[in-house]
Parts: C-alpha cells; sequence; structure tokens
C-alpha cells in the first residue's frame, strides 16, 4: 500500500503508534497535533486520507473535515475518545468516510485505510461485485459491472465514478457513489443494512449498522428531490434498501 497519508491527534503515544504501523505498509504519513497544522498539512501535501481526532486543541476534526469537504472529498477517518452514538453520527454527517472509537487496535486502523483506499479507485466495488456473483446475486456480470447505468433521470458511470440527476453532475463521496452503484448493479434486489455494511466498508461493525443508515440519508439528499419520499432509493421497513429498478434502461 503505497499512499500520504496525515494523522492528527493531540496525543503523541497515538500519532507515532499510527505513523509506525501505517509505514510499515509503505504509506508516507505526517502527524498533526491539531486541527490548524492538520489543515495546513493538507493544503501543502494533499494526501490520499486524513486521520482526524474529534477533540483537537485550536480546530476540532469536525471543523477540519468541514473545511475540506468544502473543497473537495478527500477520505476522512474520524477518531473519537467517547464511544456515544450522537459523536458518531455527528462524525459522519459532516462528511467522514469512517470512525473509530479509542482505544483501537493500530491493525485494525491499518485495515481499515486499506478498504477505504481501494474503494477510492475505479475498481471500487469490485470485491463486492465479485462477492455478490459468486453468491448467485441476480443480474449483470463481471465484464458488465462496468457499463454505464441508466435509469429514469438518474446516470451512474462507473469507469469516471461520475452520477448525474437529469443531466447534473451529483457531487458524490467514494462511499456514497459505492453504494448507489452497487445497489444499481442488482436494481430491486433488496439489501440488508448488514450485507451493506460488509460488502462496501468490508470491516465488522458489531452489529452497528449506523453508518449505512447515514450515509444512505446523505446519498438521498444528493440524489433525490424529495428525500423523505424517494424514487429511487427505497427503504425496505425491517429489511434494508433497494434501487428501484423502474425505467431502467440502456
Amino acid at each position: 500500500m503505497s499512499a500520504k497519508i496525515i494523522v492528527a491527534d493531540d496525543e503523541r503515544n497515538i500519532t507515532d503508534v499510527c505513523r509506525r504501523y501505517l509505514e510499515r505498509e509503505g504509506c508516507s504519513v505526517w502527524v498533526a497535533a491539531d486541527g490548524e497544522e492538520a489543515l495546513s498539512l493538507w493544503s501543502e501535501h494533499r494526501p490520499d486520507l486524513l486521520v482526524l481526532d474529534l477533540m483537537m486543541p485550536k480546530l476540532g476534526g469536525i471543523e477540519v473535515c468541514d473545511r475540506i469537504r468544502q473543497v473537495e472529498e478527500t477520505p476522512i477517518i474520524m477518531l473519537t475518545a467517547r464511544g456515544e452514538e450522537a459523536d458518531r453520527l455527528l462524525g459522519l454527517t459532516m462528511g467522514a468516510d469512517d470512525y473509530m472509537t479509542k482505544p483501537f487496535s493500530p491493525r485494525e486502523l491499518v485495515l481499515r485505510v486499506k478498504n477505504i483506499l481501494r474503494r477510492t479507485g475505479v475498481q471500487a466495488v469490485a470485491a463486492a461485485k465479485e462477492q455478490l456473483l459468486a453468491a448467485g446475486g441476480a443480474g449483470g456480470s463481471a465484464a458488465g459491472a462496468e457499463k454505464p447505468l441508466f435509469f429514469d433521470g438518474l446516470s451512474i458511470f462507473p469507469q469516471e465514478r461520475r452520477v448525474t440527476v437529469r443531466g447534473e453532475e451529483a457531487e458524490l463521496t467514494a462511499k456514497e457513489f459505492d453504494l448507489l452503484h452497487l445497489l444499481a448493479l442488482y436494481p430491486g434486489k433488496v439489501f440488508s443494512r448488514s450485507q451493506l455494511l460488509n460488502q462496501i466498508w468490508d470491516v465488522a461493525y458489531d452489529g452497528d449498522t449506523t453508518t449505512v443508515t447515514v450515509h444512505i440519508r446523505r446519498l438521498r439528499e444528493k440524489i433525490e428531490d424529495n428525500p423523505s419520499d424517494p424514487c429511487w432509493i427505497k427503504t425496505v421497513w425491517g429489511i434494508g434498501y433497494k434501487l428501484d429498478g423502474k425505467g431502467a434502461g440502456g
């Protein structure tokens, strides 16, 4: 794994351990002790991913995430010392791609970094597609999975990782695109939250599917005319979500 990563935390022992484990994987790592330093390093190096502590001096992780999101969609993992749901929801709502609660295993951090970086490339959902096809998932083929997908007003271009809604570009994060693409590959197929969690995030969350719910909500806000009454991403109550395939073609 060769990537540029910024780790920002005011606890020196955490940044030292994260740097050591990530550098073993071939990453270039810069560390910051506060939010302002993290933003400065981000502006200078334009990393592939950031690991941000939620509570830092000068600027907290949420504010750093918000400022970066105003410019680009660099993947972000948020660290929090508190395991409260409100903290996780706040970080995810502000645009973080993942979160970890302290204390955490540095090996798990490395795994999550690898998963996120793999999914920011053109082959973002390759692993999910292969697993689903191997399991006998309905529709599609591995060869055709990179072809554009057209629905009624919704167009998905996998090779360009681009989505348009009635001709207008939709600015999606890597995870939002992966969720939409996976659902669109199997229109009408119902995915449970746990299935989406395992396929897209590829990490066990001990049954906590909050991150899926938050990302689905954010995705609807970006592509649906009325997110509370979506026409494409439907909730199947008690189970999960599906993409309404009506109007599919092309």
